[in-house]
């Protein structure tokens, strides 16, 4: 695991932000699910620092969620963490789009993902310059429970469009991945990819709840190094 600012040139890598407050099993999941599906070299977690959707911030402190990513990624070869996504000097929020265009201008000669579940997606439209985000880094989105993708463009972005891609998915014996091609007004075109097989039903909210009731601190739905972090810090009470 190399911990920095992510640049990969030449390589397949997919860059997936968010809270990772806690760092669970769902999000490993997703990224081995990418992994596979794709042929990534590196999935980037990237803990953000201030997200513009939740202006309560995070349960944990950054430094808090970069250690417990840190721990729950330990050991996989395909898995960084990257402080591109870190708090600002200013304390601003951290917006993707420019996020996304940092880590392009550090990938010379390499391919670029933008890697979210389901819930994220849904709420794509609301993010800043939403509709430009696809053609800085084609989205793969992972599926989950109660979340059905079947009409993509009812949540699209305003003004793309999207229709079957006209070429075959790309080759996976182990993983299903749906591709489709995004398009906007201006006749810029990108692939986008669903993973539509996957099965997570983990809720980060639901952990932290369980830690305030005393429950055990996730159980099986969190990294046991993780689990670990949360009680001999006193996370989440």
């Amino acid at each position: 695991m190399n911990e920095g600012q992510g640049g990969q040139g030449g390589k397949r890598v997919a860059f997936f932000g968010g809270s990772f407050d806690p760092p669970h099993m769902g999000h490993l999941t997703v990224a081995r699910a990418a992994c596979a599906a794709l042929a990534l070299d590196t999935v980037l977690f990237a803990p953000v620092g201030a997200q513009p959707l939740k202006p309560q911030g995070s349960s944990a402190n950054f430094d808090d969620r970069l250690a417990m990513t840190r721990l729950a990624i330990e050991g996989a070869p395909n898995f960084d963490l990257s402080l591109v996504d870190a708090p600002t000097p200013a304390g601003t929020p951290n917006y993707t789009f420019e996020t996304l265009l940092r880590l392009r201008a550090e990938l010379p000669g390499g391919a670029l993902y933008c890697l979210m579940g389901a819930d994220s997606f849904l709420q794509l439209r609301h993010w800043r310059r939403a509709a430009e985000i696809p053609f800085v880094a084609p989205l793969i989105v992972a599926s989950r429970p109660g979340q059905p993708l079947d009409d993509l463009k009812a949540v699209l972005p305003a003004g793309l469009t999207m229709e079957p891609s006209p070429g075959p998915p790309p080759a996976s014996s182990m993983m299903e991945v749906r591709s489709y091609l995004l398009a906007s007004p201006a006749g810029d075109r990108a692939p986008f990819y669903l993973l539509p097989g996957l099965h997570i039903e983990i809720s980060a909210s639901e952990i932290r709840d369980q830690v305030r009731s005393a429950a055990t601190a996730g159980h099986d739905l969190l990294p046991v190094s993780v689990s670990d972090y949360i009680r001999s810090h006193g996370l989440y009470r």
